[in-house]
């Protein structure tokens, strides 16, 4: 007889595999270019001021859909491994709740395409703010990185002092915990799941969208403030220090913005 604990690994695994197929897909695709005409590692470099670069000039022949679309690979290349906790957490709850109904992976699988949703939600407002920064002679138009001091200064600072904010605060508490999260707002069925994943996404856009206009500064498809920004995610989610951490770059970014404008 297969035991219940049996199933549930096994569902378990096939989520975790899930999940990171579709992160390491997502990073293929950036990897690659994302389709807008350079690969990533053409485009990524390393300093702490991106605006004093050489801009190599040109323009990229993307239009806005494509935009959009790479915006939002990078969100789900970016977000998928810290939403994994709470849906993880889901399917398990679901399996313990109703165990022989043999659908909580497929509730889970709704749960985590209502959060990617809100994020593709992000990614085209990001993708319309793009098209109009680049035109403006503010961002530059083949490497996607900042041509002005006074955004990134901007930029930097407005997301350091987001750090210290009620609202990003409150978004973080719903991010780190989601035991409190499914007890609040648990919802029945695929609907249910899918509006879960809605509200979780919309938190978790709430906790970090400032930090991910920090890449209008290093370079839109810049591949280390891709990463940089993946890993600061995962540790104000996933660690019991998360919050101190925030604070801490918070403080960073502040310093950085203004040192950005005295340079």
């Amino acid at each position: 007889m297969i035991s219940v604990e049996g199933v549930l690994g096994r569902e378990r695994t096939i989520i975790v595999a899930g999940m990171v197929m579709v992160t390491v897909l997502a990073w293929i695709y950036l990897w690659q270019g994302a389709g807008m005409g350079m690969s990533a590692l053409d485009m990524t470099t390393l300093s702490l001021f991106p605006h004093l670069q050489h801009d190599p000039g040109g323009s990229m022949d993307a239009d806005w859909l494509v935009v959009a679309t790479m915006w939002w690979v990078m969100m789900v290349a970016m977000m998928t491994p810290s939403a994994a906790p709470v849906v993880l957490l889901y399917q398990r709850v679901l399996r313990h709740h109703a165990p022989a109904s043999g659908a909580s992976g497929g509730m889970s699988a709704w749960l985590l395409a209502g959060y990617l949703t809100v994020w593709l939600a992000f990614s085209m407002a990001a993708a319309t703010l793009q098209e109009a920064l680049q035109p403006a002679g503010l961002l530059s138009e083949m490497m996607l990185w900042s041509r002005s001091a006074w955004l990134s200064a901007t930029v930097l600072v407005a997301a350091g002092l987001y750090q210290y904010s009620s609202l990003k605060r409150a978004c973080l508490a719903q991010c780190q915990s989601p035991v409190g999260f499914l007890t609040r707002y648990w919802r029945p069925g695929r609907l249910g799941s899918f509006a879960l994943g809605l509200r979780h996404g919309a938190y978790c856009v709430g906790c970090c969208w400032v930090l991910m206009a920090l890449l209008f500064v290093g370079g839109v498809m810049n591949l280390i403030w891709i990463a940089a920004l993946t890993l600061i995610v995962l540790l104000e989610k996933l660690t019991p220090a998360g919050a101190r951490w925030g604070n801490l770059l918070g403080g960073v970014l502040i310093v950085w913005g203004i040192a950005t404008l005295l340079v």
